[in-house]
């Protein structure tokens, strides 16, 4: 990763599904003015993401929310269509915003972008956790391999609230 604690994030085009249509954003918009959590996957539907990493959030919302922060991000290089419906059916639409960096851009800038061709799903994104507020990192945790979900998971980034 090339950016580190007291970085501000990169900023680049992100994309998310609204009223069925994908629109734009710059991701440091999202961070503004707020404490929020990014989590960082490999890929939507994925087992590790699907099965640990999404649902440890998800399962902990409240924890989370009670230790002051504002919302919680998950970001993959996926479309925003798959993002869409990646949220709807793991039931965290109205809790976690997901955001498509379909063209691996925001990853390329955090130096997270891996390639996954062996497995036959191109290039990727790294899982990590971030805390982030006002678009400044706080806190990063990055598993060493993607099928990993130990320090991104909710259970250890709770205790760095």
């Amino acid at each position: 990763m090339k950016y580190k604690i007291d970085d501000q994030i990169p900023n680049c085009e992100v994309f998310q599904l609204i009223d069925g249509n994908p629109k734009k954003f710059q991701i440091n918009d999202f961070f503004k003015d707020n404490k929020s959590i990014l989590l960082g996957m490999p890929g939507a539907f994925t087992s590790v993401c699907s099965n640990k990493h999404l649902p440890s959030y998800k399962n902990n919302i409240d924890k989370i929310k009670s230790k002051g922060v504002d919302k919680v991000f998950c970001i993959s290089v996926n479309d925003p269509y798959v993002m869409d419906a990646w949220a709807k059916i793991s039931k965290v639409e109205n809790e976690i915003i997901m955001l498509a960096d379909p063209f691996g851009d925001f990853a390329n800038k955090l130096g997270v972008l891996v390639n996954k061709d062996a497995k036959g799903l191109g290039m990727r994104s790294s899982r990590y956790t971030m805390i982030i507020e006002n678009k400044v990192i706080k806190y990063i945790a990055i598993e060493k391999e993607t099928g990993i979900c130990e320090l991104s998971a909710a259970d250890n980034v709770l205790s760095k609230l």
